[in-house]
């Protein structure tokens, strides 16, 4: 049987309505809930508009550094930088594979660096200087440990974080990473954030505690949007002046 056999068969097979089963921390341990497809359609039609808003575009390049376990939302990801048309490498966000990362990075020369950790950055400081590699590119969206690590060097980057099983993502703005209100609800409770499930989300799930220190800002951005934003207390370092 060819190849295209194999596909067109495959095609008519159902597919579930289920995509992931989404582990999350919150603050009593590991919880589950699940996205569907159409939820993934969805979350990747967010994720495309906010990094437009970051001026990506066709033609352009792009480098993430993901987990495997992080399929949840690195998939909404890697479908919105291909509904974008950018050409993008993978690399591990786990610190061992810093080398991983270098090499895209000097051979990609990408517009945007995406899911940068901490861990990463403390590879790459043993034969690299941090700023001087991650200046000059023009978005770079990091997690919440590698965020003041990168601003003190002189680099604005913008928070790219899970919160539970939501993703939020920073604007140009840098006055917090917004989340997805059509989707998500999200709140604070003495210094701590809750998510719940909103109303399109088919697997429920009710006001559950992260463990997170933050607060939520709620009323329009700067950018235009009225999606809540979290400012987490582990990235309250304002930027530096660059060098």
């Amino acid at each position: 049987m060819a190849r295209a056999d194999t596909l067109a068969r495959a095609g008519e097979l159902d597919r579930p309505e289920l995509a992931y089963l989404v582990p999350f921390r919150t603050a009593d341990g590991i919880r589950e809930t699940e996205l569907t497809w159409a939820e993934l359609a969805r979350d990747t039609d967010w994720v495309t508009a906010r990094l437009r808003e970051h001026g990506l575009t066709a033609g352009q390049r792009a480098l993430l550094t993901a987990s495997g376990f992080e399929g949840f939302w690195g998939q909404a990801v890697i479908r919105a930088l291909q509904d974008l048309r950018v050409t993008y490498g993978i690399a591990e966000a786990m610190g061992w594979d810093h080398r991983r990362t270098s090499v895209f990075h000097r051979e990609l020369r990408p517009h945007a660096v995406i899911g940068l950790s901490a861990e990463t950055l403390e590879g790459l400081s043993a034969a690299a200087d941090i700023g001087q590699m991650f200046r000059p590119t023009q978005i770079v969206l990091a997690r919440p440990a590698a965020v003041p690590m990168l601003r003190a060097l002189g680099v604005p980057a913008c928070l790219f974080s899970a919160v539970g099983p939501a993703l939020a993502l920073e604007c140009p703005e840098r006055s917090g990473a917004h989340v997805n209100g059509a989707e998500w609800r999200l709140g604070e409770r003495d210094g701590e954030l809750f998510v719940a499930a909103g109303e399109q989300r088919t697997s429920p799930l009710p006001e559950t505690p992260l463990g997170i220190a933050g607060r939520v800002v709620s009323g329009r951005c700067g950018c235009g949007s009225e999606d809540p934003r979290v400012l987490l207390a582990e990235t309250a370092q304002p930027l530096s002046s660059r060098s």
